[in-house]
């Protein structure tokens, strides 16, 4: 897979002429909890040539293609991921610390990793986070049987809230590191479905674990009654430096004139 994943980038690049900076794995395999049948989803962060810039109306800023059962890819434009960055976007932040990265130019990561800190906003990721974990109380998990992908996906969702409301900082996203959130008496329980989750599919269900469920619903409410209070940033506008990493990154990727 590894394999037919640098392919696909390589090939990617040749078709829209483009120069990839970034690619890894963003879904369960880089959470850490990917079931058997889990296919690879592969965001990547790439640059067009200068003249696509410099036009009066903006081009397309993202590229998705058809998801086959392996290979889900997906793309946004440097510009458009940088803007994102600025607005504390949850999904970029988690795939600039995916653990599972295909490929990196040797100047990206030193370029944007430095900004993250200072551009992660509390109070906008803790609301991303208790969207999820809003999804899985009302609609993935009220039946009898639930599926376990989606339990965990709540799970780690509230772990992720839980880390923002506790810890005031940016979660990790790898689950080993959250779970140091979850409650020991929940461990034995998580233990034994994680296992499950190994070596089942996608589509597996399992009785509603009421106890989590339980645990979904005070986490929910407790970073619910902490949002307004969380820090709200009150540091320089980051738009200069990403201005400047945008056009460092961009002279080094295209040095030619137009």
């Amino acid at each position: 897979m590894q394999t037919r994943i640098a392919a696909a980038l390589t090939r990617l690049e040749a078709d829209h002429d483009i120069r990839i900076l970034y690619a890894c794995e963003s879904g369960s395999r880089a959470w850490g909890f990917p079931s058997p049948d889990s296919d690879y989803d592969v965001r990547f962060i790439y640059l067009r040539r200068p003249g696509w810039y410099l036009t009066l109306d903006d081009g397309p800023d993202t590229l998705n293609f058809p998801v086959d059962e392996e290979l889900d890819l997906a793309g946004w434009d440097l510009r458009k991921a940088l803007k994102l960055l600025r607005s504390s976007n949850a999904a970029l932040f988690e795939w600039l610390q995916s653990p599972a990265v295909y490929y990196a130019a040797p100047e990206f990561l030193p370029a944007v990793q430095p900004l993250l800190a200072g551009t992660f906003n509390l109070r906008a990721g803790l609301h991303h986070y208790l969207g999820l974990v809003r999804r899985g109380l009302e609609t993935d998990l009220t039946g009898e049987a639930v599926r376990l992908k989606r339990l965990f996906y709540a799970l780690r969702s509230a772990l992720a809230a839980r880390w923002i409301r506790t810890r005031h900082a940016l979660p990790p996203i790898e689950f080993t590191r959250l779970r140091e959130l979850l409650p020991a008496a929940l461990s034995p329980e998580v233990d034994e479905l994680l296992e499950r989750k190994a070596q089942a599919t996608e589509k597996t269900t399992v009785p509603r674990p009421a106890a989590l469920v339980e645990f979904l619903e005070q986490e929910y409410a407790a970073c619910q009654a902490a949002r307004d209070t969380l820090p709200v940033p009150t540091g320089s506008d980051p738009t200069p430096e990403l201005n400047k990493v945008f056009q460092q990154l961009l002279a080094g990727s295209f040095p030619l004139p137009l």
